[in-house]
Protein backbone atom coordinates (compact mmCIF):
# COMPACT_ATOMS: atom_id res chain seq x y z
CA UNK A 1 0.00 0.00 0.00
CA UNK A 2 1.47 3.40 -0.89
CA UNK A 3 0.56 6.79 0.91
CA UNK A 4 -0.04 10.20 -1.01
CA UNK A 5 -1.07 13.59 0.18
CA UNK A 6 -3.04 15.52 -2.57
CA UNK A 7 -2.02 19.55 -2.00
CA UNK A 8 -5.06 21.47 -3.27
CA UNK A 9 -4.21 24.84 -5.55
CA UNK A 10 -6.40 28.09 -5.61
CA UNK A 11 -6.23 28.24 -9.21
CA UNK A 12 -9.66 27.08 -10.17
CA UNK A 13 -11.34 28.68 -13.48
CA UNK A 14 -14.79 28.93 -12.42
CA UNK A 15 -15.82 28.65 -8.90
CA UNK A 16 -16.42 24.55 -8.03
CA UNK A 17 -20.22 23.42 -7.91
CA UNK A 18 -20.84 22.50 -4.13
CA UNK A 19 -22.64 19.57 -5.24
CA UNK A 20 -19.41 18.26 -6.83
CA UNK A 21 -17.82 18.42 -3.59
CA UNK A 22 -20.32 15.81 -2.52
CA UNK A 23 -20.04 14.04 -5.44
CA UNK A 24 -16.75 13.42 -5.08
CA UNK A 25 -16.59 13.06 -1.16
CA UNK A 26 -18.73 10.21 -1.93
CA UNK A 27 -16.85 8.71 -4.25
CA UNK A 28 -13.22 8.87 -2.61
CA UNK A 29 -15.07 7.91 0.34
CA UNK A 30 -16.68 4.44 -1.31
CA UNK A 31 -13.18 3.84 -3.05
CA UNK A 32 -11.71 3.04 0.17
CA UNK A 33 -8.58 5.16 -0.71
CA UNK A 34 -9.93 8.34 1.31
CA UNK A 35 -7.73 8.78 4.70
CA UNK A 36 -8.79 12.44 5.78
CA UNK A 37 -7.75 16.14 4.75
CA UNK A 38 -8.10 19.75 5.71
CA UNK A 39 -7.87 23.08 3.98
CA UNK A 40 -5.44 25.43 5.35
CA UNK A 41 -5.52 28.19 7.74
CA UNK A 42 -3.16 30.51 9.20
CA UNK A 43 0.65 30.14 8.60
CA UNK A 44 3.43 30.97 10.23
CA UNK A 45 7.23 30.50 8.41
CA UNK A 46 9.79 29.49 10.91
CA UNK A 47 13.12 30.04 10.61
CA UNK A 48 14.46 32.45 7.47
CA UNK A 49 11.24 34.09 5.98
CA UNK A 50 13.90 35.53 3.20
CA UNK A 51 14.50 32.03 1.99
CA UNK A 52 11.13 29.99 2.59
CA UNK A 53 9.19 30.19 -0.90
CA UNK A 54 5.67 30.45 -0.50
CA UNK A 55 2.82 28.15 -0.14
CA UNK A 56 -0.23 30.45 -0.36
CA UNK A 57 -1.20 28.68 -3.35
CA UNK A 58 -1.95 25.53 -1.65
CA UNK A 59 -5.69 26.12 0.30
CA UNK A 60 -5.94 21.96 1.26
CA UNK A 61 -4.28 18.66 1.24
CA UNK A 62 -6.16 14.98 0.95
CA UNK A 63 -4.70 11.61 2.12
CA UNK A 64 -5.23 8.66 0.08
CA UNK A 65 -3.59 5.05 0.39
CA UNK A 66 -3.54 3.08 -2.62
CA UNK A 67 -1.81 0.04 -3.53
CA UNK A 68 -2.67 1.49 -7.08
CA UNK A 69 -1.53 4.83 -8.70
CA UNK A 70 -3.62 4.26 -11.53
CA UNK A 71 -7.13 4.17 -9.54
CA UNK A 72 -6.20 7.17 -7.70
CA UNK A 73 -5.00 9.06 -10.35
CA UNK A 74 -9.00 7.80 -11.66
CA UNK A 75 -10.55 9.13 -8.57
CA UNK A 76 -8.64 12.37 -9.03
CA UNK A 77 -10.32 13.30 -12.64
CA UNK A 78 -13.14 14.10 -10.59
CA UNK A 79 -11.78 16.50 -7.86
CA UNK A 80 -14.19 19.42 -8.51
CA UNK A 81 -11.28 21.85 -8.32
CA UNK A 82 -10.38 20.02 -11.84
CA UNK A 83 -13.19 20.16 -13.02
CA UNK A 84 -13.49 23.66 -12.39
CA UNK A 85 -10.15 24.19 -14.66
CA UNK A 86 -7.31 24.16 -11.55
CA UNK A 87 -5.12 21.65 -10.20
CA UNK A 88 -3.70 19.70 -7.41
CA UNK A 89 -0.52 17.77 -7.16
CA UNK A 90 -0.14 14.23 -6.17
CA UNK A 91 2.55 13.67 -4.19
CA UNK A 92 4.09 10.10 -2.96
CA UNK A 93 4.76 9.66 0.60
CA UNK A 94 7.70 7.56 0.55
CA UNK A 95 8.33 5.25 3.94
CA UNK A 96 11.41 5.90 5.42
Amino acid sequence: MNEYIVLIQDNEKSAAVPESWDRFFQAARASGLFQGGSEIGRREIVGDPQTALSTKHVVGYMRFDAPDKSRLLDLLQLHPVVLAGGSIELCELPRS
